[in-house]
């Protein structure tokens, strides 16, 4: 009788915990009137938000990266990033299936064994654009991230600011949120 308590108790907790994340998650959503072929072209990770431990140790060694951005014939993205990892120029491409609402995607991370969604939360396409992931690995390791992009190696402080203001609105401290240093490696 004590394990059939402990298994809707847990139950219980797991359909508590979707709630919760539910209710995180719809807080974020797509850009209205997102037009992609405007997002297209060349972007600098200048900056991001996270819950991973493990990406805020490394935020040490990561710098300012160059993404590009093309268009794939099934409507999604090829996010093709370069950046600085022990002193060489490394790349890695994400493939963004169309999830929606233009300005949401899916991806699948062979990595971590997990499927990503991301929104296009803000852009004004020239300068600056904000984007949101979610994942969920397995039980409690779920993962949350805020991006800033610019099309400028240096954000204006005006960006920056309202970057700020969008990662502690979904929840992330300031002791979470990152602003990469420049390089002059990997960014042509």
């Amino acid at each position: 009788m004590a394990a059939l308590r402990t298994l809707w108790m847990g139950l219980a907790l797991l359909g508590a915990l979707g709630i919760l994340q539910t209710r995180a998650e719809a807080q974020v959503s797509p850009q209205p009137n997102f037009q992609q072929d405007q997002f297209l072209g060349r972007w600098f990770t200048s900056g991001f938000a996270s819950n991973s431990s493990w990406l805020r140790e490394k935020k040490e060694h990561l710098y300012v990266c160059k993404s590009l951005v093309v268009p794939m014939a099934d409507g999604g993205l090829n996010f093709t990033n370069t950046f600085l990892r022990k002193d060489q120029c490394d790349t890695r491409t994400l493939l963004l299936q169309p999830a929606g609402t233009p300005g949401s995607y899916s991806y699948r991370s062979p990595r971590w064994g997990s499927t990503r969604a991301v929104w296009v939360v803000d852009t004004d396409y020239k300068d600056y654009a904000l984007l949101y992931t979610s994942a969920s690995r397995d039980l409690g390791q779920d993962t949350h991230m805020a991006f800033l992009y610019s099309r400028a190696q240096t954000p204006r402080a005006e960006v920056k600011e309202k970057f700020t203001t969008f990662a502690k609105a979904q929840g992330f401290t300031e002791d979470t949120i990152v602003f990469l240093p420049q390089t002059d490696k990997c960014l042509e």
